[in-house]
């Protein structure tokens, strides 16, 4: 059964703290949960208020079907992020096959 796993990389030019950070960070991964039927969690440290790695990874019958929802997801996200002020600066995704 196939997995798709797509990686975010975020920018938060504006971020002046942790707080403003975990702000736009919350948000996002909150409304890409309620949004799709998707595993969303933060991938690294809170090194540094600017940048952030989201990791999102959905499983499906259908690589077809996870294509395109993967696709739905990041255009979701680069426009959520430009809600809160914030860029999507790359994403790349892969699928696992079991």
């Amino acid at each position: 059964m196939p997995v798709a796993q797509l990686t975010l990389e975020v920018r938060i030019e504006h971020a002046r703290s942790l707080k403003d950070r975990r702000q736009v960070v919350r948000s996002l991964k909150d409304q890409l949960r309620q949004g799709f039927n998707a595993s969303v969690a933060e991938m690294d440290e809170d090194t540094t208020w600017q940048s952030a790695t989201i990791g999102v990874a959905a499983i499906s019958r259908s690589r077809d079907y996870l294509h395109g929802m993967i696709e739905e997801i990041e255009r979701a996200a680069r426009r959520i992020l430009n809600e809160h002020g914030a860029e999507l600066v790359d994403s790349y995704w892969e699928y696992l096959e079991s």
